[in-house]
């Protein structure tokens, strides 16, 4: 990509709780050779947001979600454009879309499985073409499973049949804008499949290599696992589909870990009304008025989350233990995870690979360096070692 363009990095969405955040975090991370700038329709909240990040000569730039022209015009003027405007099934594609055609790479927080198929299907094509590299789900969905899965891989030999198991303990609270991007998933489970048929069909088929991921299964493994159907082995699974090194048959298996029965007991029961309710138009509406959009946990409740995802790895008769752990992982670490994610597609020397593509296949390596110098943790805890 030419570095004529004005801009570096172009934050969009920088009002929002998450937005604010990945001001915050580029503001002391991004260095004084980066050229970066905000936008969003509202430029006095633009302003204030410039203020508290302390840097007032930062430029800032009109972008509408529903104002497809403006969008276009940031990706023009922009190396890598990050968003954190969700539910993206209603505000992401114009923007996905204006960077496909600029060449111009882009990257989300998204953890929404519809809105991820549909941009293969739409706009992979053209991304390939231009030289894009479009990578949605660059924050707690799904860096530290995606990422975390590669670390693991690439301590197993070779050339044989592997089979990792995720098991996610995390704490932490909800913001408004998380709140509502899955209230809106879990709302939307028809089209979401009927997205994921469209990109069956519209994606070539592995040859001579299997790929499986999903869900775990309820099982005990010294505390209890429960299946986690979020979008993260959907994200491992295209990862592998990409990269050899997984090798010929590869399977992963998603779960969330918690210490008592009952305590699992009640998680599964209580995502399990979650959803039901959430199909329920006005209960839906109540549950959303609980909370505004910019609304999210205070520092002093962000300096208590924390997660820690362990990784069982097996393959060629040998077994591995890793971990990724950080802080806060819906809003601090998302923010960290965004904000080098974008940093990395900006200045790293990554692969020669543009599209639709996960941050295993466009970043690998080199975003888990910049994650573990900016405190993030992987390790072996056990096992094979390189």
């Amino acid at each position: 990509m030419s570095d004529d363009r004005p801009y570096d990095i172009v934050l969009f969405g920088a009002t929002g709780f998450t937005g604010t955040l990945t001001a915050d975090y580029l503001a002391r991370n991004a260095g004084p050779g980066c050229r970066w700038a905000l936008a969003g329709r509202n430029r006095a909240k633009l302003e204030a947001v410039r203020r508290r990040i302390g840097l007032p000569e930062l430029p800032l730039l009109h972008a509408d979600a529903n104002d497809a022209a403006s969008l276009a015009r940031v990706a023009d003027l922009a190396r890598v454009v990050v968003s954190t405007v969700g539910p993206y099934i209603s505000y992401g594609e114009p923007l996905v879309a204006a960077c496909a055609a600029a060449g111009t790479h882009y990257a989300d927080i998204t953890g929404e499985p519809e809105f991820v198929d549909l941009m293969f299907v739409r706009h992979h094509d053209r991304a390939r073409r231009t030289g894009a590299k479009i990578v949605h789900a660059c924050g707690f969905d799904s860096v530290p499973h995606d990422l975390g899965v590669h670390f693991t891989v690439d301590r197993l030999p070779e050339g044989t049949p592997i089979e990792v198991s995720g098991f996610v303990r995390a704490s932490g609270r909800p913001s408004g804008g998380t709140l509502r991007s899955v209230l809106t998933g879990v709302s939307r489970t028809g089209q979401t499949t009927r997205a994921a048929l469209a990109r069956r069909e519209a994606e070539p088929p592995l040859r001579e290599r299997r790929v499986r991921g999903g869900a775990g299964s309820l099982r005990y493994v010294g505390g209890w696992a429960l299946p986690l159907p979020t979008i993260d082995p959907q994200i491992v699974a295209r990862s592998a589909r990409a990269l050899e090194r997984y090798g010929p048959d590869f399977t992963y298996r998603h779960h969330f870990a918690v210490r008592r029965l009952p305590t699992a007991l009640g998680v599964v029961a209580g995502m399990g009304a979650f959803a039901a309710l959430a199909q329920v138009p006005s209960v839906r509406s109540w549950m959303l008025g609980r909370i505004s959009p910019g609304d999210g946990p205070t520092p002093e409740q962000r300096a208590r989350g924390w997660f820690k995802v362990t990784f069982l790895g097996k393959g060629g008769g040998e077994r591995v233990v890793t971990e990724v752990a950080g802080g806060d992982p819906g809003y601090d670490e998302t923010a960290k995870m965004l904000g080098e994610s974008a940093l990395c597609l900006a200045f790293d020397d990554l692969p020669e690979v543009s599209g639709q593509l996960t941050p295993a296949v466009a970043m690998g390596p080199a975003l888990i360096d910049r994650l573990v110098r900016a405190g993030v943790s992987f390790r072996v805890v056990s096992g094979s070692r390189k």
